[in-house]
């Protein structure tokens, strides 16, 4: 542990490049080897020193197959895919829930949340030092990162170490090997986002998408609220993002998923994945679930279930926008082989090679991931008003989404009913977004649904995932592991 914190989280970033950020601009920026004074003196250190964070996005271990595997193949929503002797490391092991501690995508998720974590601490520590107008917004940006990739982790493991400064002591650095809380982590991402949202712009222009905003902030601690049941918090955010004029719900859902689609009026925050020297796309993501087989494009993991296909009632558009079958012709003109190793697979992370921007690398190819936007705001305000007892305005906010589905009104009137029905909302309206395994666990569910779908979950046991072997053999037991591992 003690290695881990003090290279990978600041000596990486004292030592080697700082290269790569959110924007197109930033994108082509070349390496270059720099040490703390040279950016204390540079006219552009604020801004390679959040590049560095931004940086951590496109990472392979953040963004893609562990993230994938934890957040989506381990749920209803999804199988391994993939051919049935190709395992994925542990994806296998995921998909039936006979994991362990030892598993490989624990210790990516893990190692790469705290890098991020590392990165913004470092970044924020420094930040003050340098006198520049904008140095606020640099200041927000950090604290708004800090505090996604802190959420990424509680939601997943539960509570983990609170890094809150560079460690640099021997002290510190063992602070490290000390669990948090779950209350303490949701206290600190908080704070993080309530000074990022004071901190950030309203508008991003254009040449800086992928950069976080104010909404952005809100929304974040809109979702943060909804995890902690804080219903009155997710309506307020919720409702300033709403009342923002900032956003709206795309009228075509197909389009949110493709380049035309990128920074819509629907989109809060996504990675920008556009780069062309070099290529930096967010690795590995596209190709690792792209059609497998004759005439295939990629490795055919995280495949949609026949329950989930299910769950879409009649003429719902989104299923054919999230859900590409085997013999399909797509909105390009390709061909899904009718042999592919697989009957389906995820159409929102399809890159077109034809009709989009595509630079030849499929792992580092043009596809940006979706983070958060309008659609999952208005289900957070649902949510959260029909907790409140507020029905008439979580039915409102719930018809929004339904509508553009192509779907008439909710006939929910009970609160427990109207409940019901926006978790099957939010379960078709976000498919393969990265939050169905989390959802079924905060709303109390996780083991009556993926037990009826056949994966062995344990309740008490599978209610988080275990804390990384490997950095608890690095502590020296001092980490302690949840609960059944």
């Amino acid at each position: 542990m003690k290695r881990i914190i003090n290279n990978r989280f600041f000596l990486l970033l004292f030592t080697t490049t700082l290269f790569l950020s959110c924007s197109k601009k930033f994108l082509q920026e070349p390496p270059r080897t720099v040490t703390i004074q040279d950016l204390l003196n540079s006219s552009d250190g604020a801004l390679r020193l959040i590049a560095a964070v931004y940086n951590k996005l496109y990472a392979w271990e953040e963004h893609s197959f562990s993230w994938i595997g934890i957040s989506s193949i381990t749920s209803d929503d999804a199988d391994k895919g993939s051919d049935p002797g190709d395992s994925g490391a542990d994806k296998g092991d995921l998909d039936n829930w006979t994991f362990n501690p030892s598993g490989l995508s624990f210790l990516e998720v893990w190692i790469s949340n705290f890098e991020g974590i590392g990165r913004a601490t470092y970044a924020l520590k420094y930040l003050p030092d340098i006198n520049i107008p904008d140095r606020d917004r640099y200041i927000g940006e950090a604290k708004f990162l800090r505090a996604y990739f802190n959420f990424n982790l509680v939601r997943t493991f539960g509570g983990v170490p609170k890094i809150d400064k560079v460690l640099e002591s021997e002290t510190d650095i063992a602070t490290a090997t000390v669990r948090a809380s779950v209350a303490d982590i949701y206290a600190f991402i908080e704070s993080d986002l309530n000074d990022a949202i004071t901190k950030l712009p309203v508008n991003v222009p254009a040449a800086e998408n992928g950069r976080v905003s104010k909404g952005a902030a809100q929304a974040l601690l809109a979702k943060v609220s909804l995890y902690q049941k804080k219903w009155s918090l997710a309506k307020t955010m919720a409702d300033a993002v709403i009342t923002s004029g900032q956003y709206s719900l795309l009228t075509n859902y197909a389009m949110i998923w493709r380049e035309a689609g990128e920074f819509s009026s629907e989109s809060i925050w996504e990675v920008n994945a556009k780069g062309t020297t070099p290529n930096k796309g967010v690795e590995g993501y596209f190709v690792t679930q792209a059609p497998r087989g004759p005439n295939g494009l990629g490795w055919g993991f995280n495949t949609p279930t026949q329950d989930l296909v299910n769950a879409y009632e009649a003429g719902d558009v989104r299923k054919a926008a999230t859900i590409m079958f085997a013999g399909q012709t797509l909105w390009d003109g390709f061909v899904v082989s009718p042999q592919a190793s697989n009957p389906r697979y995820n159409y929102k992370s399809y890159v077109s090679k034809t009709r989009e921007s595509f630079n030849g690398d499929d792992w580092n190819s043009n596809k940006n991931i979706r983070i958060l936007r309008y659609g999952e705001i208005l289900l957070i305000k649902a949510e959260a008003e029909n907790e409140l007892g507020n029905i008439l305005p979580a039915q409102q906010a719930l018809n929004q989404i339904r509508n553009r589905a192509g779907l008439p009104n909710t006939i929910a009137v009970l609160q427990s009913d109207l409940r019901n029905a926006i978790w099957k909302e939010r379960r078709v309206e976000m498919a393969f977004e990265h939050d169905r395994m989390f959802d079924l666990r905060r709303t109390g569910r996780a083991g009556a649904v993926l037990r009826a779908h056949g994966k062995g979950y344990v309740d008490g046991k599978h209610d988080l995932f275990p804390i990384p072997q490997r950095e608890i053999d690095l502590s020296n037991g001092k980490l302690l592991q949840n609960p059944g591992y």
